[in-house]
């Protein structure tokens, strides 16, 4: 079996106790995601959540005149779903998928079972809906007070933790999940490239050097790891 087809390649359902995970296989339904594919749209109620393992899938929040910026992205260290979990139904972001792959799909009324009874599941959730606030907040803080730089070497860590050290990515998506100026992207990737941090060619780049990288970056990819290390300490998040 590949890693991508065990549910439990999910950090959240490998945290699940095994008598829970039990009860949740049968209703979990292997997916395939396509690049572009949007699983969440604002104000549609959610039905289903996502629990990817080798897919990766960006929560954006956009304006009315079409601009968007990425203020989340959902791994293999995560859930699509979130609203379920804090009781709105719906949520103001969409969830594109941003790097094709495999997820595990459940329908929302497993989520809101587990949720109404107190134990190990509803814990984790509730964690994990923590974990997601902590990102969020840290994202809208690194966009208004770090570089651009320092901006994308968090966001290419933080795509490499989820989906291997070769991404298949343009400059144009990163400055569309940065909500930055294209051009500026691609000079700030020629010099990592020139400094050997990363390697870049047409539709992929490639991380290199991930301590230089992690150097390059602000605190924002610490503060978060951090707090899901604190969150979820039996997870395998960088």
């Amino acid at each position: 079996m590949k890693a991508h087809d065990d549910p439990r390649s999910n950090q959240v359902l490998a945290a699940l106790p095994d008598d829970a995970l039990r009860k949740w296989l049968p209703q979990l339904a292997r997916v395939d995601l396509a690049l572009g594919q949007v699983v969440a749209r604002p104000g549609v109620t959610e039905r289903h959540v996502y629990f990817p393992t080798s897919a990766i899938v960006a929560m954006l929040s956009g304006t009315e005149d079409g601009h968007s910026m990425e203020v989340a992205v959902v791994g293999n260290d995560s859930m699509v779903g979130m609203a379920l979990i804090l009781g709105g139904g719906s949520t103001p972001l969409r969830a594109e998928v941003r790097a094709a792959g495999v997820a595990y799909r459940a329908p929302a009324d497993l989520i809101e079972e587990a949720l109404a009874q107190p134990g190990p599941a509803q814990r984790l959730l509730l964690r994990s809906a923590m974990e997601r606030i902590a990102q969020v907040g840290q994202t809208a803080v690194c966009s208004r007070h770090h570089s651009l730089e320092q901006r994308v070497c968090r966001w290419l860590l933080m795509s490499a933790d989820r989906g291997g050290a070769d991404m298949a990515i343009t400059h144009g998506l990163v400055a569309c999940m940065l909500g930055a100026r294209r051009e500026g992207v691609t000079e700030v990737l020629g010099r990592l490239q020139d400094d050997g941090v990363v390697a870049c060619s047409r539709g992929h780049v490639a991380v290199l050097d991930r301590p230089r990288l992690a150097q390059r970056t602000c605190e924002c990819y610490a503060v978060v790891a951090k707090e899901c290390r604190r969150l979820r300490p039996e997870s395998a998040v960088a």
